[in-house]
């Protein structure tokens, strides 16, 4: 899982009302060590900020899976969804569940 942590992703100045660091916190708590949980600079869908991307497990890319991204991640629920899903497999193995379908995003060119 990548979460984007630069200009706008993360930026108390744009989003006041959110612990960052708490997300952050949560995401490798739940996740880790199964799953790693990185941070990256801009990733260029500031519109649809804070920004994760869940990757496919290797063996879900190598039949086809291909990353997810996910927008808006800006409150408890939705990563509460997302850890939940990456759990159950990402990418590949388990249905995105309806209402995490709808914090998708369509990634920038060459993303």
């Amino acid at each position: 899982m990548t979460v984007c942590r630069d200009c706008c992703c993360g930026s108390v100045r744009k989003h006041p009302s959110v612990d960052h660091g708490a997300q952050l916190r949560a995401l490798r708590a739940t996740l880790e060590p199964q799953h790693r949980v990185r941070t990256s600079l801009c990733l260029d869908v500031r519109a649809q900020s804070n920004v994760v991307v869940v990757q496919p497990t290797p063996q879900a890319r190598r039949e086809g899976a291909r990353p997810v991204w996910f927008g808006l991640v800006l409150d408890d629920a939705v990563l509460a969804d997302l850890t939940t899903w990456v759990g159950a497999g990402g990418p590949g193995v388990a249905p995105v569940p309806p209402i995490l379908g709808l914090s998708m995003i369509t990634p920038p060119a060459g993303g």
